[in-house]
C-alpha cells in the first residue's frame, strides 16, 4: 500500500497510532526526520522488527520512495499493515512539511 506525504502529514495529526518508519541511513537522518518517527536503517530492519508493533499501522519512509517500497513489503510480508511513503523525504521537505 502507498500514501503520499501529504496524507500522512494529515493522518498524523489525528492518528495516534501511526508508527514512521524512517529506513534511511545515519547519515540522511540528519538531514531532518519526520517528526516522532523511528529510525531502522533498512539493512537492520529484519533483525529489528520486534521494535516494531504488530497492532499499528507503520508508514515506511526513505529519502526517495524506493527503500521505503521494500521495508514496506517486507513489513507486509512479517504480518504488519504497512504503507510506503511515496517521493519520501524529498516530497516531505519540498512541501514544507515539519522535521525534527
Amino acid at each position: 500500500m502507498e500514501i503520499t506525504t501529504k496524507k500522512l502529514a494529515e493522518q498524523l495529526k489525528t492518528d495516534d497510532a501511526a508508527q514512521v518508519l524512517d529506513v534511511r541511513e545515519l547519515d540522511e537522518i540528519r538531514e531532518g526526520m519526520v517528526p516522532g518517527a523511528m529510525h531502522i536503517a533498512l539493512g537492520e530492519l529484519s533483525d529489528r522488527l520486534d521494535q516494531l508493533d504488530k497492532t499499528r499501522p507503520v508508514f515506511a519512509v526513505c529519502r526517495s520512495g524506493r527503500r521505503s517500497a521494500l521495508a514496506a513489503d517486507q513489513l507486509t510480508k512479517a504480518g504488519f499493515t504497512a504503507y510506503n511513503v511515496t517521493g519520501g523525504m524529498l516530497d516531505w521537505a519540498d512541501a514544507g512539511l515539519p522535521m525534527d
